[in-house]
């Protein structure tokens, strides 16, 4: 079996889109709501992201 290694930003990436998904498939009734919500979460999480990454990067000094 292949090894991947991901760098931590690629983990965090696949981890914000695979939650989107299963967010937008458990929440919502039609495929439009779900795949509106599946985008909406995961625009959320790369904002996250960006935002403690920042906030990190500033903390270190």
């Amino acid at each position: 079996m292949p090894k991947v290694n991901l760098s931590h930003f690629e983990a965090s990436l696949l981890f914000a889109l695979f939650t989107s998904i299963v967010l937008g498939v458990v929440t919502k009734r039609t495929d439009r709501e779900r795949v509106r919500y599946a985008a909406y979460c995961f625009a959320w999480f790369i904002g996250a992201i960006f935002g403690l990454s920042w906030l990190m990067f500033l903390g270190h000094g």
